[in-house]
């Protein structure tokens, strides 16, 4: 039988920053409970914030991260959440992720020191969450 200490081993082994990730995924759950599906992407923005506040979830919104290319700027990216300075939360208002979307955040990552991002789908009839790592064997 698995104990719940030994099943937080197994988690903690498998996901990394997973209380963390728990407690983003359990505030985009409440979020879409109470706003539904139907909302422009800043309404979630917006709602998400309130609810990372009322959580003590830390997080910095539209943090600037610098897009390289050969050791050089040559943009900037402003993703919806930095949570915690770990994780990076991007927002999406839309019937389904597309490839694209994911490409998109999976760039920024690896481009980053951030190599979590979770990638959150409110314009769904059920919340959808993507998590994506980045390391340097996937890149």
């Amino acid at each position: 039988m698995i104990t719940d200490e030994k099943m937080q081993m197994i988690a903690d082994d498998t996901y990394i920053y997973s209380d963390l990730t728990y407690k983003i995924i359990g505030a985009a759950y409440d979020v879409h409970k109470e706003l539904g599906s139907v909302h422009k992407e800043i309404v979630y923005h917006r709602a998400l914030a309130i609810e990372f506040g009322n959580r003590n979830i830390p997080f910095v919104e539209e943090k600037p991260i610098d897009v390289k290319f050969k050791e050089n700027k040559i943009g900037t990216y402003r993703p919806d959440f930095i949570v915690d300075d770990k994780v990076v939360v991007e927002i999406k208002a839309v019937p389904a992720i597309a490839k694209a979307m994911y490409d998109k955040v999976y760039y920024y990552a690896k481009g980053s020191k951030y190599k979590l991002v979770l990638l959150i789908n409110f314009g769904s009839p059920k919340v959808t969450i993507k998590r994506l790592i980045y390391t340097k064997d996937a890149g």
